[in-house]
């Protein structure tokens, strides 16, 4: 592994920590993480392998993006503040970003180590996997696939959210009794 491939590696994993703190859903946050996924498979995507059982490889991994990133994405807590959209990672949604990322990455350097590689050419050749860009490229599609799927439904909620929400000024309580008040709905002294 090069140099570049652990910096694109490594930052593809702590993406999700900048979302443990609660923010404001921005451009940024639909294009960071595809501008990064974008330069992964430009350097990486040289095709895609046809032969043996090289599609179906691709198609699993890809369909295992999917799933993790659809969980990513509704474990992703979405609200309304002030009228915009805000989005945090729960624990559980850094957990399977942090998983998948992780495998990629513990994955490309077992296959780099020679015991790791031996152990995958014999696991191709036993399955009719018919090259090593059939691994590239499956696990370019499974990235490429969670973090679309992931900001897809993290998007589609947002939308759906702020749709239902009324654009009326939020009017900030005076003080932590009042704020108590207001969220808890009790009413005050002053009003019964």
């Amino acid at each position: 592994m090069t140099t570049t491939d652990w910096i694109i590696d490594i930052a593809l994993v702590l993406i999700v920590f900048r979302q443990l703190r609660e923010e404001r859903i921005s451009k940024a946050t639909f294009i960071v993480p595809i501008a990064m996924i974008t330069f992964a498979a430009k350097n990486y995507l040289h095709g895609i392998p046809t032969a043996g059982n090289d599609l179906v490889l691709i198609a699993v991994f890809t369909g295992v993006g999917v799933v993790f990133g659809l969980f990513g994405g509704l474990l992703t807590r979405v609200r309304t503040l002030n009228g915009h959209a805000h989005i945090k990672a729960t624990a559980g949604a850094a957990a399977l970003w942090v998983i998948s990322m992780g495998f990629r990455l513990g994955f490309a350097v077992w296959s780099s180590h020679p015991s790791g590689a031996a152990h995958l050419t014999k696991f191709s050749a036993a399955h009719d996997i018919t090259s090593g860009q059939a691994w590239v490229t499956a696990l370019i599609l499974m990235a490429f696939s969670e973090v679309i799927v992931r900001l897809s439904t993290i998007g589609a909620r947002a939308w759906t959210l702020s749709s239902h929400t009324t654009h009326e000024p939020v009017r900030e309580p005076a003080g932590d009794l009042d704020w108590l008040i207001q969220e808890a709905r009790i009413p005050s002294k002053a009003s019964r």
